[in-house]
């Protein structure tokens, strides 16, 4: 897999005011620090301020004379089940970007036919051949529901990830039910301001009702050593809490960093092996793992974000399993600021309406580079190659939504307060 070739200049000419960044202070890790970082989204908005990082948060900053920071890259993990494989298709459309890199799986579930039509589909797309940043995990793994298998799954193309891409920041999992409410160049624009050490997941040590459901029952999971899926089994005895580390809970839905991933493959602290072989027996442990690991280990619990960066609307009770969202949703979901939401169903008007008023883009190819396309074509390249580079990205004014909501999430009395408690 290669990657788009980086290019100094970033077209960012309706940006007038100039960034400043003013560092106040310095201190150890852990200690409680003010770094401040002002930018701006249009001409006619105000300084902004991120205040209290911890110190060993890192920004990048192009060191060549512009002075702008530099774009991120994200890692996507899309996943699907039997037929949903059209859903798939869409959302990688609606998320395509050519600086980032994108992992497709359809669980065993699915038939082989799914996944090379799947697979057809990427090599058709001239964009996604020009930069090789899309791939189809052709060995699927069988994932059941609430059992460990989603996080084995989860590992297995994290791993992929960090062997073939090259250089990315940010990791993200979808499932075949989410779409985009930014464009890749709204959330490129905005992340390129934020410290590469920041890791965005909901959590919780208060595991509530889910101590007696999910922590201390024992499940176990046939989908680890079965070919063909079944349900969980639960064993008859019931086991105590774990003293050695605490308990954190959430939302499987996660934006983590490719620091804490690697920490959790590699494992050079024993911490990520241990808490996986302890979630192999616990019910839906997807919604706990990287929790329990980025709360308990002191490199990366001052590194957390209590926001998934999802908007979800939760049935009643709260909380169990998440609203079909509609046109009727469409407001709430634009003023969250969320860059992603879930959960759609495949063709709902509403996946239209996105495409067309927060996207920028039209249902049914890939959410390219904005600008002009299709002029003075050139035999053998993409007609957008002939304009800019995939690094030249035009934010729009969404991405004003999504820099309030994370100037809330990183105010001085939210992002402390809200760490690993």
């Amino acid at each position: 897999m290669k990657r788009g070739h980086i290019h100094s200049c970033i077209d960012r000419k309706w940006l007038t005011p100039v960034i400043i960044l003013s560092i106040f202070s310095l201190l150890l890790l852990r200690s409680p620090t003010l770094l401040q970082s002002k930018f701006s989204t249009s001409s006619e908005s105000s300084q902004r301020r991120f205040d209290s990082f911890p110190s060993d948060l890192s920004f990048s900053f192009d060191n060549e004379g512009l002075g702008l920071p530099i774009l991120p890259r994200f890692a996507y993990l899309i996943s699907g089940t039997r037929g949903e494989g059209p859903q798939v298709k869409r959302l990688l459309q609606a998320v395509y970007h050519p600086r980032n890199y994108y992992a497709l799986h359809l669980d065993l579930d699915a038939s082989d036919d799914e996944r090379l039509e799947l697979a057809k589909y990427v090599k058709s797309e001239a964009l996604v051949m020009e930069f090789r940043n899309v791939m189809v995990v052709g060995k699927a793994d069988l994932l059941t529901y609430k059992g460990p298998t989603v996080i084995a799954a989860t590992l297995h193309v994290v791993a992929i990830l960090l062997k073939q891409a090259e250089e990315w920041d940010w990791f993200v999992n979808l499932s075949a039910w989410d779409y985009p409410l930014v464009s890749q160049d709204d959330l490129l624009h905005i992340f390129s301001y934020l410290p590469r050490d920041l890791n965005f997941l909901e959590h919780t040590s208060n595991i509530g009702w889910k101590e007696y459901q999910s922590a201390r029952p024992i499940i176990i999971d046939p989908g680890l050593y079965h070919a063909e899926k079944s349900g969980l089994f639960w064993a008859k005895e019931k086991r105590s809490l774990p003293s050695s580390f605490k308990l954190f809970t959430g939302s499987e839905w996660v934006v983590l960093t490719r620091s804490l991933l690697e920490f959790c493959v590699w494992g050079w602290d024993n911490l990520p092996r241990t808490l996986l072989m302890y979630y192999t027996n616990y019910l839906s442990s997807a919604e706990g793992y990287f929790h329990t690991v980025v709360c308990n280990h002191q490199n990366y619990q001052n590194t957390t974000v209590n926001h998934s960066l999802r908007f979800v609307k939760w049935d009643n009770p709260p909380k169990q399993n998440p609203m079909n969202l509609t046109v009727d949703h469409f407001d709430d979901m634009v003023e969250s600021g969320a860059p992603f939401a879930r959960r759609f169903e495949m063709g709902d008007p509403i996946l239209d309406r996105i495409d067309e008023l927060l996207l920028r883009r039209q249902s049914g190819g890939l959410s390219t580079l904005q600008g002009p396309c299709g002029m003075g074509l050139v035999p053998g390249k993409h007609p957008c190659f002939l304009y800019r580079s995939p690094d030249a990205i035009k934010p729009s004014e969404n991405s004003r939504r999504l820099e309030r909501l994370l100037l809330r999430l990183l105010d001085t009395e939210n992002f402390r307060f809200k760490q690993c408690k």
